[in-house]
């Protein structure tokens, strides 16, 4: 039984690996035959434009077992693994990192950081800033209303009651992976040194928040790696259209 679902697991990334790489290769040749400035452009993005590949045929393929239900068992065995290994330390560490991620916490956050951008002329950073929040914010409650998939009830637990609306995506682990990433591509740009320190503060924080909202028994594993994509891959969207506006003809991004 585990040679098939290691099977299984090793054909899914070999088939995701080879859809990131074809959807590349069509756009290369795509930028190749529209014009040389383009593929320039698309040169100095590369990892960019693959990371944003990545997140979203990750995103898709979580999305479809989510909507066919066969993330279930999978879902259900990892929520029984975290659940037999949480000590009541655990429990009440994520209970406050959860709160990181509350709209509570994120809206003034996010009003407060655009402001100061805005002081300090950074116009465009505080554009994106605010086009990914708003951006996530949507696209979570527009997924929420359309999968309407039951939070998990695999044991008793009082934060359930804590949170609204259906259980795909995460909606603190979306809005989370969004801001954080949206801040290390603010913060690499205003200070291009501080990349390497913010990047794996921002994976810490997004990783730590999904952990949480398992941890607490609110959401399903494929709840919380869909919002991980997505909230990721909504500010780097934004920034390459921000950046392919600005310099259409190429530049670094």
């Amino acid at each position: 039984m585990n040679s098939v679902v290691s099977g299984a697991f090793v054909f899914d990334v070999f088939k995701l690996a080879l859809y990131v790489a074809c959807g590349y290769m069509a756009v290369s040749g795509y930028a190749r035959y529209a014009q040389k400035p383009w593929l320039v452009a698309l040169a100095s993005r590369r990892f960019a434009v693959l990371t944003l590949m990545t997140l979203l045929v990750v995103g898709i393929k979580v999305f479809e077992d989510v909507l066919s239900k066969e993330s279930g068992p999978v879902d259900a065995a990892v929520m029984w693994w975290i659940r037999q290994n949480a000590s009541p330390a655990l429990l009440g560490f994520f209970g406050v990192v959860t709160l990181g991620g509350a709209a509570v916490f994120l809206v003034p956050a996010t009003a407060g950081l655009c402001g100061l951008l805005l002081l300090a002329r950074h116009y465009r950073e505080a554009g994106l800033l605010a086009a990914t929040m708003a951006s996530g914010w949507a696209v979570t409650y527009a997924l929420k209303t359309l999968v309407d998939r039951p939070r998990p009830q695999l044991w008793s637990t009082t934060w359930s009651t804590w949170y609204w609306g259906s259980s795909f995506p995460s909606g603190h682990t979306l809005s989370t992976a969004a801001f954080s990433t949206a801040l290390t591509l603010i913060a690499a740009r205003i200070w291009p040194r501080s990349k390497r320190a913010v990047l794996p503060l921002a994976v810490l924080w997004m990783s730590l928040m999904g952990l949480s909202r398992l941890v607490l028994g609110v959401h399903w594993p494929s709840d919380v790696l869909a919002a991980i994509c997505l909230g990721a891959f909504i500010p780097l969207a934004i920034s390459m259209v921000m950046d392919m506006q600005q310099h259409p003809l190429g530049g670094s991004a």
